[in-house]
């Protein structure tokens, strides 16, 4: 009875040009023609490997590495990410794998599909993972977390293992794929500019600071070996002559007169 029910509701919408297709009907993002692929993953946001949509990424690697990859997103564009864990030999035990992606704020976006934490069993020879994103804003509320244009960050590492399968060689099949870009929206608003890590790291000072001549004649030879007086080695030293003299008055006062 449903099915009849259904029937003239399908007719129609396929009458008027709606086709109804099932969800597996979406294809998956597939690697540009021509595209270099890459062979390297970062190891933190500092040193993300960049790659661009549609250029797959192929890399060997331990069960335990933090890999990261760096990708550019312009507003409007909807970004598919899929990966690939192989195992070449059998595990002890199962594993729980995650794929996580942040914006130029190292902000954590949500995933609206794909299958972002999977868990498999040790007689697993792969496991798939995906993150579908929303859709890139023009410009949005500082508060909002809402993915702005930038350059994001995908980190694929695993959670939960057993102890015995830490190091374990695997390969790593990574493609971000871009299934929509809708171009400018009509927000009233645009980003000044994209929102980018900072990946500049500060430089590290090896050389000793000189030592200032004049400042070196004026000091007294005798307060070198004096301690600071703000050291704790002062404050114990007084301490512990203050608890002394303490201790001393309170035996005289307490005492009783000898008796001859």
């Amino acid at each position: 009875m449903r099915t009849a029910l259904f029937r003239p509701l399908a007719a129609l919408l396929a009458a008027g040009g709606v086709a109804l297709l099932p969800a597996a009907a979406v294809a998956a993002p597939t690697p540009s023609p021509g595209a270099t692929p890459v062979n390297r993953a970062g190891t933190s946001f500092l040193n993300a490997t960049p790659i661009t949509a549609g250029q797959p990424v192929r890399v060997d690697a331990s069960i335990g590495d933090h890999l990261y990859w760096s990708f550019p997103a312009t507003a409007g564009q909807v970004h598919e990410i899929n990966a690939t864990v192989t195992f070449p030999k059998g595990r002890s035990g199962a594993s729980t794998w995650t794929v996580d992606v942040f914006d130029g704020l190292r902000r954590r976006q949500a995933c609206t599909a794909g299958a972002q934490t999977p868990t498999v069993d040790a007689k697993a020879t792969s496991v798939a993972l995906g993150c579908t994103l929303r859709e890139v804003r023009p410009w949005a509320e500082p508060w909002s977390a809402d993915p702005l244009p930038g350059t994001y960050v995908v980190r694929l590492s695993v959670i939960d293992l057993p102890e015995p399968d830490l190091g374990a060689p695997i390969d790593v099949d990574l493609l971000v794929g871009t299934i929509a870009d809708r171009g400018a929206s009509a927000d009233d608003g645009e980003l000044a500019a994209p929102l980018v890590p900072n990946t500049k790291a500060g430089t590290v000072l090896n050389a000793v600071p000189p030592v200032d001549p004049e400042a070196d004649e004026e000091s007294d030879p005798l307060a070198d070996w004096l301690p600071d007086l703000g050291s704790r080695w002062v404050w114990t030293g007084i301490g512990g002559v203050l608890a002394a003299v303490a201790g001393v008055a309170g035996f005289a006062m307490t005492r009783r007169p000898r008796r001859r």
